[in-house]
């Protein structure tokens, strides 16, 4: 049996804010008069920081510790898993994974479920910390030790996933964001 360290550090992400709101808005194309799906959103901290962004916020997350720790008001939860969502394809207008990809199973096939539920038009942004940085891979050698069973991908590795769908890639500060536009209605 594996521990579940969400559900012990679910009280400590209530009180954190998403300090990267400017550049989210700017690859999410952010306004935007749609639904946004933040999949691992656990406890809120980034849906709540764009909510005013959107028309509607949905979060999704397997912990449902997290999720009863969201304070937020105004957002949708939902416990469901990454890997096999439970929402229609074409669903979501922006679909977000925010420094989370790195903590699921089944990264590969998690990140197709989210390109399927974006609507054509959409976009998908996943931000993970940059593996390939001093302190990213300070903290995936924490994790290790904390036993997270964390999975750290270079962004190259992301893009990889997408290939023959031109995703872009925006870096800064130890933090990458893969940005993939649906262009057709098309899952995949």
């Amino acid at each position: 049996m594996n521990f579940d360290h969400f559900s012990l550090i679910a009280p400590l992400y209530a009180r954190v804010k998403y300090s990267r709101v400017d550049v989210l808005r700017e690859v999410a194309s952010l306004p935007v008069n749609g639904i946004l799906l933040d999949a691992g959103g656990g406890t809120g901290r980034v849906s709540t920081a764009v909510r005013d962004l959107v028309r509607e916020a949905v979060i999704v997350d397997l912990s449902i510790d997290m999720l009863r720790h969201s304070t937020r008001t105004r957002l949708q939860v939902v416990c469901g898993d990454s890997i096999s969502l439970p929402f229609d394809t074409n669903s979501f207008d922006r679909v977000i994974m925010v420094d989370a990809l790195h903590h699921v199973k089944g990264q590969v096939e998690t990140a197709l479920e989210l390109f399927r539920v974006v609507k054509p038009g959409g976009l998908l942004v996943i931000e993970e910390p940059d593996i390939r940085t001093f302190g990213v891979k300070l903290i995936a050698l924490v994790e290790k030790f904390l036993l997270m069973q964390s999975h750290f991908l270079s962004p190259p590795e992301i893009m990889k996933i997408f290939e023959g769908e031109k995703p872009g890639l925006h870096s800064e500060h130890g933090t990458c964001w893969v940005v993939m536009e649906k262009r057709t209605a098309r899952a995949r």
